[in-house]
């Protein structure tokens, strides 16, 4: 198996919640900030950012490396 497969996970190392927009910048190698404010002008347009913010922090399981790398 080739253990280079990029996986969404929720950040333990940056987060404010759940750890949902600090996994989905590491994983398009984006700044945290701009995820958030995406998911704060999504869930002002109709709801849809909490819905979507939901579903991913529900769905997607905690990174094991953010408490590897702080010990």
């Amino acid at each position: 198996m080739d253990n280079n497969i990029k996986r969404l996970t929720r950040s333990t190392s940056d987060r404010r919640l759940a750890g949902v927009c600090g996994g989905i910048a590491q994983y398009l190698n984006v700044d945290p900030t701009v995820i958030r404010i995406l998911f704060l002008i999504a869930m002002l347009c109709g709801g849809l950012g909490f819905w979507a913010y939901l579903i991913v922090w529900l769905a997607a399981p905690e990174d094991n490396q953010g408490t590897l790398q702080n010990q």
